[in-house]
């Protein structure tokens, strides 16, 4: 069973360096928003400081959901989701490895770049360590979120504005607590109850959300 979840998990990573192009429009994406708004709204950085967090969280949550699509989609085009389906696996694990796939390709580059982005809101050390570790717990439960969304729409015409429409209340509190523990950061307090939150969260994203999208995967394929 391992063997067959670390093919599963290489085939997916394969499949997007192939096709290369979503995950790259969703990261140009995250930087051009996030490096525009300065632009827009002056260089004043104290305006800056106070808007850095929710600037960067909202580029990064609407840059995760633009390739929500292709977790399942494609597999669903070209048949092998139904192949993955009948795996001698449970289907909560195909999900919670294609999960991983999507936040690995997705979720991860976001994490890496968002301290680079953030030196132009005049974000300082603490608060940028701060940033990069609520993406590190925020950017997987937005996949796991998004892999229940990508299910329940999965073969819907006009599936991509019905998908924005389902998650994007979902991520509400992950988009709160996020940015509010680096904004809590850039003010000289604590961030750890805004990051704690979020921890929890994951975890409970981690044990739930596979169940329901596998479960919501069952129902759109009959």
């Amino acid at each position: 069973m391992n063997a067959m979840l670390r093919c599963l998990l290489w085939r997916d990573l394969q499949l997007v360096v192939r096709r290369k192009s979503d995950a790259v429009a969703a990261l140009f994406f995250f930087i051009i928003a996030t490096s525009l708004f300065p632009l827009g709204v002056g260089s004043e950085p104290a305006l800056l400081r106070a808007v850095g967090p929710g600037v960067l969280w909202v580029a990064a949550l609407l840059s995760a959901m633009l390739s929500l699509n292709r977790l399942f989609a494609a597999d669903h085009a070209d048949g092998s989701l139904e192949q993955l389906v009948l795996m001698p696996v449970p289907l909560t694990l195909t999900v919670a490895v294609k999960t991983l796939a999507h936040w690995l390709t997705s979720g991860l580059p976001l994490v890496l770049l968002a301290p680079l982005l953030g030196l132009q809101f005049d974000l300082a050390g603490d608060a940028l360590a701060v940033l990069t570790l609520s993406l590190l717990l925020g950017t997987p439960l937005l996949s796991l979120i998004g892999a229940i969304g990508a299910a329940l729409t999965l073969g819907v015409r006009g599936g991509g504005v019905l998908l924005a429409v389902l998650v994007l209340p979902l991520y509400i509190p992950v988009l709160i607590f996020g940015a509010g523990a680096v904004s809590a950061c850039a003010h000289g307090m604590s961030p750890w109850g805004g990051l704690s939150l979020l921890g929890a969260l994951l975890v409970l994203g981690v044990v739930f959300a596979p169940f329901a999208a596998a479960a919501a995967l069952r129902v759109s394929l009959e």
